[in-house]
């Protein structure tokens, strides 16, 4: 047999839902009473169901049950996680888990390639730990989530197929899946953390090291619980990040110093994240990836315009030369109360102004474009109101975290 071959066919195996639905059953997730078949297969809509039998009747034992063998512990009954886009109507059903600490642990690192941990994550790097630091973090983790897109509505792989995989969320479960962004993001932040931190903070290297790789394990594996991704798509993700590490690594500092010192910086930042933003957006149908890629771009480009501000002003943020190589050692109770309350101030300002720039621009969007806005849902997922108003709103999110915040935490003094 080729080589070629050979990796096809592992490929086939990785790429099999039904190694998913073992995983799942493996951490105690089960499937409603009267679930199809774990080994059907067929032709299946992007995660949708698929056709099949159902157990045969009196059988009620859920996934990984053995009839007649000693009672389990009492399933925990939940629903699919969703948001604000997802379509009631998208095939999921409610499942049931046997460990409520797995649940929460990979219901924890799927949380790691999500909004929620980038609000928090990003703003306290930055105004807390190292400037310098987060803003090279931001230019990595932008271009890693846009290729990473990207990628996906060009290679269009299905989601794994409804059953046998029990769907745990359905976030992005329109969106195709070959490769995971998670596992990607999951992978480039830490490593990148790591690689950008060493040397320039004093810490073991082993320590590091072993947090990058627990990171990114505990990310990549909850894509595979939650039912979102197969193997191989975790896998893909995971080489892919490294991929774009080992292009983007050297010439972060490159990228950096243009958007700090070049006169015409904001100007080509903007214009080339809005480029990017529209040539994704030529997709068929809806997916949150389009929305998702403005979103990322959006957000680099306040960044990268906040930086510029505050190096043309000289708001220094970075720590001084003399201060390196940085230490934890000097944490006190009064540092850490700062940290903590930048963060919670700062954190309240982004949301604030998340909040004002959604409200003011989709209707904007939708007058401007004389498209109905009754319905908000239908209409933030046509193109004239989703792409200016996630980037605007996310331009204005990341400007504010390099400028605007750190602007107030020197006029009230938590600077």
């Amino acid at each position: 047999m080729s080589v070629g071959r050979r990796l096809a066919r592992l490929a086939a195996h990785l790429q099999d839902p039904r190694k998913v639905a073992a995983f799942q059953r493996l951490c105690g997730v089960e499937g409603p009473s009267g679930w199809a078949g774990a080994g059907q297969r067929g032709p299946v809509a992007n995660g949708g169901p698929a056709g099949g039998q159902a157990h045969p009747a009196g059988n009620t034992a859920g996934n990984g049950a053995v009839p007649g063998a000693a009672g389990p512990p009492r399933p925990w009954s939940r629903r699919p996680r969703r948001n604000s886009l997802t379509e009631e109507e998208d095939g999921s059903q409610e499942f049931a888990t046997r460990s409520r600490f797995l649940y929460y642990l990979f219901s924890l690192g799927t949380e790691l390639g999500n909004e929620l941990f980038y609000i928090l994550f990003f703003p306290f790097c930055i105004w807390n730990l190292d400037a310098w630091l987060g803003r090279r973090l931001i230019i990595i983790w932008v271009w890693v989530m846009y290729l990473g897109q990207c990628t996906k509505d060009v290679i269009r792989w299905p989601r794994p197929a409804s059953p046998p995989v029990v769907k745990l969320e359905v976030f992005y479960n329109s969106e195709y899946s070959m490769p995971s962004t998670h596992a990607m993001s999951g992978t480039a932040i830490p490593l990148a953390l790591l690689l950008l931190s060493y040397g320039r903070w004093q810490y073991p290297f082993m320590f590091g090291l072993i947090l990058a790789l627990c990171w990114c394990s505990l990310v990549c594996c909850s894509r595979i619980y939650m039912g979102m991704h197969s193997i191989l798509d975790v896998i893909a993700g995971f080489l892919y990040a490294i991929l774009i590490l080992v292009v983007f690594h050297p010439v972060v500092d490159l990228i950096d110093n243009f958007n700090l010192t070049y006169k015409y910086a904001p100007l080509i930042i903007i214009s080339l994240h809005l480029a990017l933003g529209i040539f994704s957006f030529t997709l068929d149908t809806w997916s949150t990836s389009r929305g998702d890629t403005a979103q990322i771009l959006g957000c680099g480009a306040g960044v990268a315009c906040g930086s510029h501000v505050n190096y043309v002003m000289g708001l220094q943020l970075d720590p001084p030369p003399h201060t390196l190589p940085l230490s934890l050692s000097s944490l006190t109770v009064t540092v850490f109360g700062k940290a903590i309350l930048r963060l919670l101030i700062g954190v309240i300002v982004l949301l604030l102004t998340k909040v004002a720039m959604k409200k003011a621009t989709i209707p904007l969007a939708c007058k401007i474009f004389r498209i109905p806005h009754d319905d908000v849902r239908k209409a933030r997922q046509r193109m004239e109101v989703e792409l200016p108003y996630r980037y605007i709103t996310y331009g204005m999110v990341g400007f504010s975290l390099m400028f605007i915040v750190p602007c107030l935490f020197h006029f009230i003094g938590l600077s």
